[in-house]
């Protein structure tokens, strides 16, 4: 079980995420998905498609998207929810960046 984490607690550097690509990171037993955009935000989400449990991070991503690798559901990074007309939501995590520095902030 992973323990409530009100700090933010850092992840990556920006320049380690590639735009169009996940990267896997694990907190406690917790595994997320970060994901880079062009404007360089980035979005977390549970790496786990809501569907069979593909892994998102290994998706491919089309903008503030994700399509499950294994079934080609396509998720919404910043809501977690899965497209129409499929159905279910993955949970998705506060970010934040500062000097390059990328933190997420666990709360369960």
């Amino acid at each position: 079980m992973t323990q409530v984490l009100n700090e933010p607690i850092y992840v990556a550097q920006l320049h380690e995420l590639s735009v169009g690509i996940g990267k896997k990171v694990t907190i406690d037993c917790l595994e997320l998905a970060l994901f880079r955009q062009e404007n360089d935000d980035v979005l977390a989400v549970e790496n786990r498609c809501p569907h069979k449990g593909g892994v998102l991070s290994d998706g491919i991503v089309s903008g503030e998207y994700v399509f499950c690798p294994m079934h080609d559901w396509k998720i919404d990074l910043r809501k977690g929810e899965a497209v129409a007309p499929d159905v279910g939501c993955v949970k998705t995590y506060n970010v934040s960046i500062v000097d390059e520095a990328v933190y997420i902030v666990v709360k369960e």
